[in-house]
């Protein structure tokens, strides 16, 4: 099965390109390739990751070249993991945005933009979460980063324009030391591939592992949004169509929590940095949170509750241990469908409103009961309510951390259990000021009955122009915005993707014991070592 390692990765390349050769009048065909690509995508995930934990890792030297010359994908219990859940999300919010303008040559989103820039996304994705060398894994980031630019400023309004500015001089930072961290390691091994350098960097001096570590650690900080450096997001991401923030929201920073994991877990062990980790994670879990509770525009409460939720997988790789990289896992899996979620119905919430200004809206339970329902789920489930996914990866860190003791894993207990409250807290506002509440005075009780023309072409000007109370410049919500609009009418694709991902996000509760159980296998694989290099040494 080595043989379908590398399909992540070329699936979506080869579409992009037959997207670019058909031009965009052939609509149709377009969404028939997406799908079908995207679906293939899937079915191959779920083969590796069926492979990895049966047989151990499996392995592709691309050209035959061994390392440290070539080019090796990797696809272990965590990359099959990650890649599943990967393509699962980006199936759904592509079917969502089919539902909307972006993907259709509206107003907002040019249709020869957004697929190809789509399908370049997913293959850089992939190719993070299978990259066997350092090297490989900086191409996968550069690779996001031309997409999420693209994707980020489509229609061209000038706070997308503002943020997705923001969001590539923050990345080409990053970049920089990324390169460095890569010139450092190679220096001081001779090597950039993973495996070798589990092998090699133990025989370092501390000093020149530790400064490696640390270039490396600051660059997937960064991708993860992890305090102090995730300061670029909750000005970034409010500003895109909302199935380019959710899929970024959701997945784009768990590739640089999964580096982490990678790093701590495979060519940097030991958990020498183990207070840094632990005080960025409790930094970034109480601030996050603190700055979510102080929003009244949804799209940036959930930026800063994004934030904030990237300290308990800290938290758990920070331990250093079994349970709590396997809590880790789990919890990032939850939190990618999770956040995923939310945002999607976030802009559905803005599609039909016009708006995703908290003080705007109102009596959404009553005139929209299907939506209420499909933004509590997820809403609790992000809150950690029993016996939801997120409550169980909680559970599994917090556990971990009891059991592991000492005055640091108490600290960040007590900031987690804060950090629990207050997450169900700003959950709860939303709904109160959003669904609960009688709808504002002045906005007309029904709308029209719209169709494709009449739901995001609105909603999407609401979010990219500063006069209809979105994100406005910078992402704050304005109190000049036009008067209330009457509500538009929702496509059923746009629903009926939100119910396929918010079921999917019921499954992890559902299949909660085979999930933990395949996290624990991918933690104790992680921590031991000696079969991911075995297998890409010896292939």
């Amino acid at each position: 099965m080595n043989y379908l390692v590398p399909l992540p990765v070329a699936l979506p390349l080869a579409v992009c390109g037959w997207s670019l050769v058909l031009g965009p009048r052939q609509t149709r065909l377009h969404r028939v390739l997406s799908v079908v690509m995207l679906a293939a995508v899937v079915a191959v995930d779920v083969i590796l990751l069926i492979e990895a934990d049966r047989h151990g890792p499996l392995v592709v030297h691309l050209g035959d070249y061994a390392p440290p010359l070539g080019v090796t994908l990797v696809a272990d219990r965590l990359a099959g993991l990650m890649l599943l859940v990967s393509g699962l999300v980006t199936l759904i919010v592509l079917l969502y945005a089919f539902g909307q303008d972006t993907a259709e040559g509206g107003q907002t989103a040019p249709f020869s933009f957004f697929h190809p820039a789509y399908q370049i996304l997913v293959a850089g994705v992939s190719l993070c979460f299978l990259a066997g060398d350092l090297v490989n894994l900086y191409v996968g980031f550069e690779i996001m980063l031309m997409a999420s630019f693209v994707l980020l400023t489509v229609g061209g309004t000038q706070p997308r324009l503002r943020a997705g500015s923001t969001y590539v001089i923050v990345s080409l930072v990053s970049s920089i030391v990324f390169l460095a961290g890569i010139a450092a390691t190679y220096a001081a091994v001779g090597t950039v591939n993973f495996a070798q350098l589990a092998v090699r960097l133990p025989d370092v001096p501390l000093g020149v592992r530790t400064f490696s570590q640390v270039l490396l650690l600051t660059v997937f900080g960064v991708k993860a949004a992890a305090f102090p450096v995730a300061a670029w997001l909750p000005d970034s991401y409010p500003t895109a169509p909302a199935p380019v923030t959710a899929v970024f929201a959701g997945l784009l920073t768990k590739v640089g929590v999964y580096s982490i994991i990678r790093a701590e877990t495979l060519y940097f062990p030991g958990n020498r940095l183990f207070a840094v980790l632990m005080a960025v994670a409790c930094a970034s879990m109480v601030i996050g949170i603190l700055g979510a509770v102080a929003q009244t525009d949804l799209k940036r409460l959930l930026s800063f509750c994004l934030v904030s939720h990237i300290g308990f997988m800290l938290f758990g790789v920070a331990l250093g241990t079994r349970a709590g990289i396997g809590g880790a896992i789990v919890y990032t899996a939850h939190h990618i469908t999770v956040q995923t979620t939310l945002f999607l119905a976030a802009g559905m919430l803005e599609r039909r409103y016009g708006t995703t200004e908290l003080t705007r809206l109102g009596g959404t339970a009553r005139t929209a009961p299907w939506l209420a329902a499909l933004w509590f789920v997820p809403a609790m489930n992000l809150a950690g309510i029993p016996p939801l996914s997120g409550f169980i990866g909680k559970l599994g860190v917090m556990r971990a951390g009891a059991a592991y003791g000492g005055e640091w894993a108490y600290l960040l207990l007590a900031a987690a259990a804060v950090t629990s409250l207050l997450t169900l807290y700003a959950m709860a506002k939303v709904w109160n000021l959003a669904f609960w509440r009688a709808a504002p005075t002045g906005r007309p009780a029904s709308g029209p009955a719209g169709g494709a023309g009449s739901g995001e072409g609105a909603g999407s000007r609401g979010a990219g122009s500063a006069g209809a109370g979105g994100a406005g410049a910078g992402g704050v919500g304005t109190a000049t915005a036009a008067p209330p609009r009457a509500p538009a009418r929702i496509p059923g694709l746009m629903i009926g993707a939100t119910t396929a991902i918010v079921a999917l996000a019921l499954a992890y509760t559902v299949l909660a014991t085979p999930l933990t159980g395949l996290a624990d296998r991918s933690a104790a694989e992680l921590l031991d070592g000696s079969p991911y290099i075995e297998a890409v040494l010896a292939k």
